[in-house]
């Protein structure tokens, strides 16, 4: 998806379901400020063949976020964020996904290099589509 300069993607072969992917990087999206109170979604229909899923998926997904209070969906004129984001700090969220990234990392026991590698290809490769 790339709608209003964001970008959704989903990893297929990962273990959380796509319909909580959707859902958690649009509600993340949400927080930081780069989808506004009033920004419309895009249709379940468009939302799920660009990402080559199922329309009940992102219905799903869309109503998760509803159920949070982020977006009001009515029949006929789609899905709006309606919530204001907080003053959620964008350095603080990547600060936190990166610490789990880390965490993560270690796990593997990659070391540092090979860990910051897969950083930069994984960059790298939404830059080139």
């Amino acid at each position: 998806m790339n709608a209003n300069d964001v970008s959704i993607r989903v990893v297929h072969p990962s273990p959380v379901p796509p319909y909580e992917q959707i859902r958690a990087q649009l509600a993340d999206l949400i927080s930081v400020g780069r989808l506004r109170m009033g920004d419309r979604l895009p249709s379940v229909r468009q939302l799920a063949s660009d990402l080559g899923l199922a329309n009940n998926t992102v219905v799903r997904a869309y109503r998760e976020l509803e159920a949070a209070g982020l977006v009001r969906s009515r029949r006929g004129s789609g899905t709006q964020v309606i919530a204001v984001a907080p003053a959620t700090d964008v350095k603080a969220k990547l600060h936190e996904y990166a610490g789990t990234y880390a965490a993560a990392a270690r796990q593997l026991d990659v070391s540092d290099e090979e860990a910051l590698a897969a950083v930069r290809h994984a960059l790298a490769s939404l830059d080139t589509t």
